[in-house]
């Protein structure tokens, strides 16, 4: 089975415990989307986010600097799950996020390279900068995810060099 993985970084204007929080705290995690997410914080313990698309489990933890999950989405190959690591660190303007999702269906690498841009980062800048989401992202993304998963399109343009 051939996969893919895909590497970004990004950086915050937070604590590196206020990013490990956004995205291992529920509720948190829920204001990203405006859709349920159930995040255990322990390590084997299950998670989903986005309302059902996203599922998994956390396979290591360090509260602050650390999260490696089994991750898979809607529509993936049976019991397929690829690996997702979130190595936080201190940064000059706040933290720095290296984030590396390995094993991704091929088919589906485009619409995960944007959707963390557009569905995690974009999102987690705006609530750290302003304190929420604005409505003209959130609407934008929640539109065009149900519209790609209804029609079964994963496939999306990058920007040339991604």
């Amino acid at each position: 089975m051939k996969t893919k993985t895909l590497r970004q970084t990004v950086t915050f204007k937070a604590s590196p415990a206020a990013v490990y929080d956004m995205l291992m705290d529920s509720r948190k995690h829920a204001a990203l989307s405006g859709e349920k997410a159930k995040i255990s914080r322990k390590v084997g313990g299950r998670f989903t986010a986005w309302g059902d698309h996203i599922s998994g489990f956390n396979l290591a933890l360090t509260p602050g600097k650390k999260i490696v999950q089994a991750w898979r989405a809607t529509g993936w190959w049976p019991d397929h799950y690829s690996v997702v690591i979130f190595d936080i660190e201190k940064a000059p303007a706040g933290a720095k996020l290296r984030f590396t999702q390995i094993g991704i269906p091929p088919d589906r690498y485009s619409g995960h390279y944007r959707g963390w841009i557009e569905a995690y980062w974009t999102p987690m800048k705006e609530v750290f900068a302003k304190g929420a989401v604005s409505s003209a992202t959130r609407a934008k993304h929640v539109v065009d995810r149900k519209e790609r998963i209804a029609k079964g399109r994963f496939r999306r343009k990058l920007a040339k060099g991604a």
